[in-house]
């Protein structure tokens, strides 16, 4: 996600500090060097075609084998992007704010979504993704190739898992695995009556952010991609709450919208198309 100097109103930010109660393990230190759990990734030069995505919607599910939004009817789900290999992660949020179920009166669930992975020892690591699944029956994976240049498919097949199984659910999160959530705190801002029920959508939000020319920046997007200067409205994609009638409009008018490698970017795309502001 890019993280150009952004503008934000100081009450929206306290807000979200204070109800998401959420940090950040990764530091942005050099706007050249991507910082992500102690990893430290030189920009590479792509090409303009790298800034797209190709997203052919017929990607499927290999692993939803989840009693959540079967057996149960969740008023808020918390959906992690994590790695097929990060199992040491997915335990840490199961062992703390990821246990919580029952959260002020009302069901809470937690699910981890993947794609495939590569490398070498590719099929020894999805065979223990397979092991995990069907011991915590809490996991998602899709057919892509897991991998940062494939965030925007991740974020998008969640989109299409909720919107297809989640019907009686009130609201979705989607939030990164190197963040913490205060769960009750959250559950206090989705309670409240003055909380939207449709088209809502919350987060720490960029606004007027400006799209980064500058070839060696590690968030860099060529004219031919995205000609306008700045980028339309988008929470920042490492935690943002939507409300379930959301995510089926998102997929219904993102065909007309080209994707773009910065997933939280393409969301902001695709709510513009939708006449919706995140909050």
């Amino acid at each position: 996600m890019p993280h150009s100097v952004f503008r934000c109103n100081l009450f929206c930010f306290s807000l979200f500090v204070v109800i998401f109660s959420v940090f950040r393990v990764s530091t942005l230190s050099n706007p050249l060097l991507y910082c992500r759990s102690g990893a430290l990734i030189q920009p590479e030069r792509w090409g303009p075609g790298a800034y797209d995505v190709a997203y052919p919607r017929n990607y499927t599910f290999v692993i939803a084998d989840t009693p959540v939004c079967k057996s149960t009817a969740p008023f808020l789900l918390l959906v992690v992007p994590v790695a097929p290999g990060g199992r040491a992660t997915r335990d840490a949020i199961r062992e703390t704010w990821g246990s919580q179920k029952q959260v002020l009166g009302r069901t809470v669930e937690t699910l981890f979504m993947l794609g495939l992975p590569g490398g070498a020892d590719a099929g020894p690591q999805q065979e223990e993704v397979r092991r995990e699944s069907r011991k915590h029956r809490d996991l998602i994976q899709s057919d892509f190739l897991d991998s940062y240049r494939n965030l925007t498919i991740k974020t998008m097949m969640i989109l299409e898992w909720v919107s297809s199984n989640c019907l009686h659910t009130s609201y979705a999160m989607k939030v990164d695995s190197d963040v913490f959530v205060q769960v009750e705190n959250l559950m206090k801002l989705l309670l409240d009556p003055s909380t939207a029920k449709e088209n809502y959508v919350t987060g720490l939000v960029l606004w007027h952010n400006k799209v980064l020319r500058n070839p060696l920046d590690k968030f860099y997007m060529p004219r031919q991609v995205v000609p306008e200067p700045f980028y339309p409205p988008y929470p920042l994609g490492m935690s943002y709450v939507m409300s379930m009638d959301l995510p089926a409009k998102i997929l219904k008018v993102s065909p007309q919208i080209k994707p773009v490698i910065f997933e939280d970017v393409y969301l902001g795309m695709c709510l513009k198309g939708l006449g919706v502001l995140p909050t």
